[in-house]
């Protein structure tokens, strides 16, 4: 199927990006540039409440013009914070420091040299009085501060920043200044429970959660300009061997964290998606949106946060009629748009130098349009890279509305068809063991961390498990469009009350592909290219926040939302999809027992047999939405 929709094609992790920024700031050529044609002013902002928030201003030398802010609220250092020293690079990227504007660097309330008390992922106020605060109220405070005390401005404001700093940028939006003019949240964290960094659907992300809160969450007695070092150390490169003898989760307190982190102690107290994470959801406040331009960014691949960009752009959409709102997704790991050419990822190459293209034909076109009146800014609503077909598509709404319905039957003999079981088939299932104690690995990869290429490595590792299923199409005879959000629904038995089951779907290549990975000892005929994955705790397929046990041996209906995509199948590819039951140590272990995991003890783990039922009663399947050859879609 040709890719429906407007096509235009353009010639024009948390530790990650800030390595990659690091890296940035330390070459003495870009701090020469910036000592030449910029100013540094320190302020210690005071907020309503009293508490004072330090904050770094480069403004530019030249006085011939004025200038509009543009600001990153950050909990990861402004550093450096040398007043005779300077960033060696400003703004998003580079190009920034020449195009001139009034870069703004703010440490977050309770992080390195601000004052006040840290909040993980503090929660948007919809009704303040006297000295509330909340994360729009610090930026509210701090826009005025700017106005007021710093000379030579335009009167507008940006506000832009990855991760953590997306997270920030998106918050803004909750109760824009006047002021606030361009918005762009990238990879921002929208709800850590439901599908970003943490938590996907109630399955915890063991060693992402507890390798960076072990230093992100350490105390603080005042404001300092370093944390130091994590409060432990792996003491080995096999995360699988290390999360695996740790145990249970209460295990993580007693051997390594040693009670030290008390975000992690919040997070154990809260298994469910209780209050304490329903009011840290952002997008349910996204709705003062107005005349702020949005730039939402996000990576099809990114192993942190892809579920926030996608709702983030969502609730605006949806709640803000008329506003402008535009989402950009690519091929790209979290926050890898900021740097190199975007031309490959893992094993996988295409042609278009996507990360060159977002820089410099939509992130800055958007900031001069918007903060400057200069330029054009004339993207579409959704610019979407698709690697299979090795373009960028743009459309006017997210998911196309062009897209068909079609769901994707798991069947008997390891089949996947777009026809459904026949009305007399019964009894149908494929089952296999789950052992807690042997769980399928997330990654080929030796890593003690969430290792970024899981989201598209090849699947053959783990393809002839027993505790693997996988369902395939025949050899594709056109080219097959996924487009949107894609809706698992199994229908499964268990010998256990709880369980977790993973969903992946996965372009199969031809025998004969050639061997262009950049790995070049990879051979790529018959790789299995995970396009997307996702778990979820079964004990939530009903509620979110009362979880419920399942019967054993009784047949029950799982369904559950994987994030979006946008994907070519290619003629002579095939579809695969695969059911497990662990993804370690990506997620935590399931013990297979209805019970609180994280007050689980070692000797609840238990092994349990799954079926994944797909007859006539019980048509097990992935639906997705397929983009018909030829349409339109403006």
């Amino acid at each position: 199927m040709r890719l429906a929709g407007r096509i235009r094609a353009l010639t024009l992790t948390l530790p990650i990006v800030a390595l990659s920024l690091a890296s940035a700031l330390a070459q003495p050529q870009g701090a020469a540039y910036v000592r030449e044609h910029y100013d540094r002013f320190d302020y210690q902002i005071p907020m309503r409440d009293g508490v004072r928030l330090y904050t770094v201003v480069y403004a530019p030398k030249e006085k011939s013009a004025s200038y509009p802010f543009l600001m990153m609220r950050t909990p990861y250092s402004v550093r450096p914070y040398e007043k005779d020293q300077m960033r060696g690079s400003l703004g998003p990227t580079s190009g920034y420091a020449e195009e001139k504007f009034i870069f703004v660097y703010q440490d977050v309330r309770g992080r390195y040299m601000s004052e006040g008390d840290f909040e993980w992922m503090r929660p948007y106020k919809p009704t303040k009085s006297g000295l509330d605060t909340d994360e729009s109220t610090d930026t509210w405070d701090t826009i005025e501060f700017l106005l007021k005390t710093v000379p030579n401005h335009n009167g507008r404001v940006g506000v832009y920043g990855t991760s953590y700093p997306g997270h920030y940028a998106a918050q803004t939006l909750t109760h824009p200044h006047p002021a606030l003019r361009a918005v762009s949240p990238q990879a921002p964290m929208a709800d850590n429970w439901l599908g970003d960094d943490m938590h996907h659907n109630g399955a915890f992300f063991l060693p992402h959660a507890m390798n960076f809160i072990a230093g992100f969450g350490k105390k603080r007695e005042g404001p300092t300009t370093d944390y130091g070092r994590g409060v432990f150390q792996h003491g080995t490169p096999d995360g699988y061997r290390f999360f695996l003898e740790m145990g249970a989760l209460p295990n993580a307190n007693r051997l390594y964290l040693k009670d030290q982190i008390r975000i992690w102690n919040e997070w154990m107290e809260h298994g469910d998606y209780d209050a304490y994470w329903q009011a840290q959801n952002v997008p349910q406040n996204l709705k003062q949106v107005g005349k702020v331009a949005v730039l939402t960014v996000g990576g099809w691949w990114d192993a942190e946060d892809l579920f926030g960009p996608l709702s983030i752009y969502r609730s605006i959409e949806s709640n803000n009629p008329g506003a402008t709102n535009h989402l950009v997704m690519g091929p790209w790991y979290h926050g890898s748009w900021n740097f190199g050419p975007g031309s490959n990822l893992h094993d996988i190459v295409w042609t278009t130098n996507t990360g060159e293209d977002f820089r410099e034909k939509m992130q800055m076109p958007f900031f001069r349009h918007f903060l400057k009146d200069a330029g054009t800014f004339e993207l579409s609503d959704a610019m979407m890279f698709d690697v299979g077909a090795d373009k960028w598509f743009e459309f006017d709404s997210w998911p196309p509305k062009a897209a068909l319905s079609k769901n994707l039957y798991l069947r008997a003999g390891e089949l996947l068809s777009l026809t459904p079981p026949a009305a007399s088939t019964r009894n149908l299932f494929a089952e296999y063991m789950s052992d807690p104690n042997r769980p399928v690995p997330c990654s080929a990869e030796i890593s003690v961390g969430m290792p970024r290429s899981y989201m598209i490595e090849d699947q053959r590792f783990v393809w002839n498990r027993p505790d693997v299923l996988s369902f395939e199409t025949p050899v594709l005879e056109e080219d097959t469009t996924l487009a949107g959000p894609l809706t698992a629904t199994l229908f499964i038995s268990t010998t256990g009350t709880d369980a977790d089951f993973i969903v992946k779907l996965i372009d199969v290549y031809p025998n004969d592909a050639p061997n262009n990975s950049p790995r070049t000892s990879v051979r790529m005929g018959g790789y299995q290219m995970l396009i997307r994955g996702e778990p979820i705790r079964a004990k939530y397929r009903t509620s979110w926040s009362n979880p419920t046990p399942l019967t054993p041996n009784r047949v029950e209906k799982v369904s559950f939302v994987l994030p979006d995509i946008l994907h070519t199948f290619r003629k002579g590819h095939k579809i695969m999809v695969q059911v497990h039951s662990s993804w370690f140590p990506l997620i935590d272990r399931n013990p297979h027992r209805f019970l609180n995991i994280y007050q689980a003890k070692d000797s609840d783990f238990q092994k349990a047999t799954h079926k994944v039922h797909f007859d006539a009663a019980n048509p097990s399947h992935l639906a997705v939405g397929v983009l018909p050859s030829g349409s339109s879609q403006r």
